[in-house]
């Protein structure tokens, strides 16, 4: 069961690792990453904006492909909005399965798509006043090329890192 939340609160990932992983014997790894706002070049706060609706819809659709590629027992992703300073949580992705493979691979999957596939407009604020829109960058995008090339060879049947750990 996946739990998916867009919220300005900042979160706990030590509650939501407990909540994922309560009452379960069948959890043999969790994969975990919290994405964290930096202060590069005298950022002061990271605005995040999005549409409600869309942008759970769309994380959904994110975790459906995860959870049609891995055989996970159990996902939690929570992406902020708001303003948020440096220092502070922007996103946690926590996935559980079986087996530490697909755990931490459907992880970086999952940070992969959102970075490219979640719409959300991310604004940052520098000391002095400035600010600037952030535009995708090409290293996320050949990140989430991999996996699509990955789900191709899936297609035709080649076997993948994704499909090992699945088996």
């Amino acid at each position: 069961m996946a739990r998916v939340l867009v919220q300005d609160a900042p979160f706990d990932i030590a509650a939501e690792t407990a909540a994922l992983t309560a009452g379960r014997t069948d959890v043999g790894g969790v994969g975990s990453f919290v994405g964290l706002c930096r202060a590069d070049d005298g950022l002061s706060a990271l605005v995040l904006e999005h549409y409600p609706g869309m942008t759970e819809r769309a994380i959904k659709r994110i975790v459906d492909e995860a959870e049609a590629r891995w055989p996970l027992t159990a996902c939690t992703v929570i992406h902020r909005v708001g303003r948020i300073l440096p220092g502070e949580g922007i996103v946690l992705v926590l996935t559980a399965s079986a087996h530490r493979a697909a755990a931490l691979e459907s992880c970086a999957f999952l940070i992969d798509w959102l970075k490219t596939r979640a719409p959300f407009w991310k604004r940052e604020e520098f000391d002095g006043g400035a600010e600037r829109w952030v535009a995708a960058r090409a290293e996320d995008d050949a990140a989430t090329a991999r996996w699509e090339r990955d789900m191709a060879s899936a297609r035709r049947g080649q076997d993948t890192p994704a499909r090992q750990a699945k088996a």
